[in-house]
């Protein structure tokens, strides 16, 4: 059976060189007739890749121990939940998952209405690219990273699942990062096609054709990324969410890309600029993805959540590289279309700049990350950068991004005031809501920038709801819950970075410690054995000026498999102002119990407003009404596709995508 499951990956091969090189031949002999084989081997790739992961998963369920990969993830104790979702817990297993959601992304797009508007030479160039993905992936999974490699003898039970994966988090962290991945594949290669067949005006502009997918993808890697943070926040018991550790970085940079692209798309949508640096900045948006997955696959970097090499670094290395390449180059070969910015104080200026922020965010962080490499160039001791480093450089242009988003919407397009009794009540919200921070005793600078900006957006796109015409275009709606959310996560990060305040406490029960105004006192401690590991337990109580709080019961495991490894399950009595969190770290040469007790404040709001960024942005899926966007997109931009500049409104109060920057 797993024999048949590696002459699938064969297949996915296979097809891959043979619809790409196929692709890649009618357009050097200029012939279109072979179209609809190139595209059948999509069909082909997609169900041999289902049919692939749904025998790793049969696997995986049955704990067919003689396959190497369910051995090293699962043993018989592993519920049947964790199991199942260890198919993506390996770099094998994780790899088939990446290439099943590319290879389905295609498919689904294929389906569309909007990809049969194409002309047929944007269809060829476009399964060009597509193939050409696919048979790398198909390469790695049957030369490096088989899933399927059988063992024998064959064990009686496995190694087991690291105990940090056992939770909800984790379960759909990396998925959702997978599905980001590989949905930002079909608009990198539908933006690389139609920049070779220079056919936007016939067949619509490509961001347009490929709009479901791109913000969908954007929601799914925004998914992923807030659920990795609340999976470090609530399993590894360190009290934060974001240790700048070089995986966690690596899937944010291509987070930043497409963000900063999403702004400049916007300005070529009303204004036709930018042509070239958008296709750019998608087709950088996957090189970045694949940049991530060799950070946490190539051994090049040090991370608690690195796989290590296996094999596949140099690969990936190359074709990130070669990837690189054809990002810029193809870009290059398009006409340069488009007036320059009307100015720096106007709304297209205030999108650059916000573009131009996430960007050197993304470059800053990528440097950093890779700082360990680069000081090799010099010193025989390398020395990576520490949370300090990326806190003091990030946060302030975090901060500056928030202001941006805050004055954005109030810009008209050719520059100047579009509605200047709104921005003066955005502007007069935040000043005031600044100094009222600062009487209340938060005076650190950049938290305190950051929380009146926050305000300002908060009042700004209460201020466009209140208007009837942004209910009627649903991309303004999903515009504005993405800014929403983003500024509730931005409160949140804040005040919980600067002002969390923790105390590490050793008791015996009923002795207590305090942390800021609250008080811990230790009930009782309990030790005992569950299926695969013992634990300690300490339930202790928390209370605020002599009112009971709640009560937490945090956890110290030690599991079976896992050697004298401990692993910490915290426990947190949540709230909209401040969250107690509890963690306990094992016992003292006294016998005293050491817990550590934190008051984190607004970090719920990281939470919510994460989760709002996720689903808001859905109401932008369905678009308002408007005049054809060319022949065959089918869709409609909220001002139409002009053919030139001077036919689309500039300066008006009409709803239009991104209407809050």
């Amino acid at each position: 059976m797993y024999v048949f499951a590696f002459a699938l990956l064969l297949l996915v091969l296979l097809a891959a060189l043979g619809g790409g090189g196929l692709a890649l031949l009618q357009l050097w002999q200029g012939r279109d007739d072979c179209l609809r084989l190139v595209e059948k081997a999509h069909l082909v790739i997609s169900a041999a890749l289902t049919l692939a992961s749904a025998l790793l998963l049969h696997a995986l369920y049955w704990n067919d121990f003689s396959v190497q990969y369910v051995a090293h993830y699962t043993d018989r104790i592993l519920p049947v939940f964790y199991r199942l979702t260890a198919f993506w817990a390996g770099q094998p297993g994780s790899m088939l998952f990446w290439a099943l959601a590319v290879g389905l992304s295609g498919t689904l797009f294929a389906c569309t209405r909007a990809y049969h508007g194409l002309s047929r030479p944007t269809r060829l160039w476009y399964w060009g690219f597509f193939y050409v993905i696919m048979g790398f992936f198909a390469l790695v999974l049957t030369a490096w990273s088989n899933p399927f490699v059988l063992q024998s003898p064959v064990p009686p039970d496995g190694n087991g699942l690291n105990p940090l994966l056992q939770n909800p988090g984790m379960i759909f962290h990396p998925p959702l990062l997978f599905l980001g991945y590989g949905g930002f594949t079909v608009p990198a290669c539908l933006a690389l096609a139609q920049s070779l067949s220079g056919q936007a005006r016939t067949e619509g502009a490509w961001f347009r054709v490929a709009r479901p997918c791109i913000l969908l993808a954007w929601i799914f890697l925004t998914a992923g990324i807030v659920l990795g943070a609340w999976w470090a926040y609530m399993e590894l018991g360190w009290g934060g969410y974001w240790a700048w550790d070089p995986v966690e970085n690596a899937s944010l940079i291509p987070w930043l890309i497409a963000t900063a692209s999403l702004h400049t798309l916007i300005v070529e949508d009303r204004r036709r600029k930018f042509t070239r640096v958008n296709v750019a900045m998608m087709a950088l948006t996957t090189v970045s993805a694949f940049f991530a997955t060799y950070l946490v696959r190539s051994g090049v970097i040090d991370s608690v959540h690195a796989f290590g090499d296996g094999g596949v670094g140099t690969p990936l290395l190359c074709f990130i590289l070669a990837g690189l390449a054809v990002a810029l180059w193809v870009p290059l070969t398009a006409p340069a279309e488009g007036e320059p910015l009307a100015g720096l104080y106007s709304r297209e200026g205030f999108l650059t700049l916000v573009a131009w922020v996430l960007l050197a965010l993304a470059a800053i962080i990528l440097t950093a990350t890779m700082w360990p490499v680069i000081s090799k160039l010099w010193s025989a001791a390398p020395q990576g950068l520490d949370a300090r480093f990326y806190n003091r450089v990030c946060l302030p242009l975090g901060a500056a991004l928030l202001v941006l988003m805050a004055l954005c919407p109030w810009l008209g397009w050719g520059g100047g005031m579009r509605n200047k009794k709104s921005f003066w009540i955005v502007l007069a919200a935040a000043h005031l809501s600044g100094a009222g921070i600062w009487l209340l005793g938060y005076r650190q600078s950049v938290a305190l920038l950051a929380a009146a900006a926050v305000v300002g957006i908060l009042v700004g796109v209460g201020v466009l709801l209140a208007r009837r015409d942004v209910w009627r275009h649903p991309p303004s709606l999903g515009a504005l819950g993405a800014h929403l959310g983003m500024a509730l996560a931005a409160l949140g990060i804040a005040f919980s970075g600067p002002y969390t305040q923790d105390s590490e406490m050793a008791l015996r029960q009923g002795e207590s410690g305090t942390v800021g105004a609250y008080t811990a006192t230790l009930l009782e401690l309990q030790e005992g054995s569950r299926p695969g590991y013992d634990f300690i337990a300490a339930r202790l109580q928390v209370s605020k000026n002599g009112k009971t709080v709640g009560e937490v019961a945090p956890e110290r495991r030690l599991y079976d498999k896992f050697g004298n490894m401990q692993f910490s399950e915290v426990d947190v009595i949540p709230g909209l102002g401040n969250e107690v969190y509890a963690s306990l770290l094992g016992l003292d040469g006294q016998s005293r119990v050491v817990v550590k007790v934190s008051v984190e404040p607004l970090v719920n709001w990281l939470w919510i407003g994460g989760t709002l960024m996720c689903f808001l942005p859905l109401l932008g899926l369905r678009r308002g009404k408007g005049r054809a966007d060319g022949q065959g997109s089918g869709n409609a931009a909220p001002d139409g596709y002009a053919p030139k500049d001077t036919d689309a409104p500039k300066d008006t109060d009409a709803p239009e995508d991104g209407q809050t920057a």
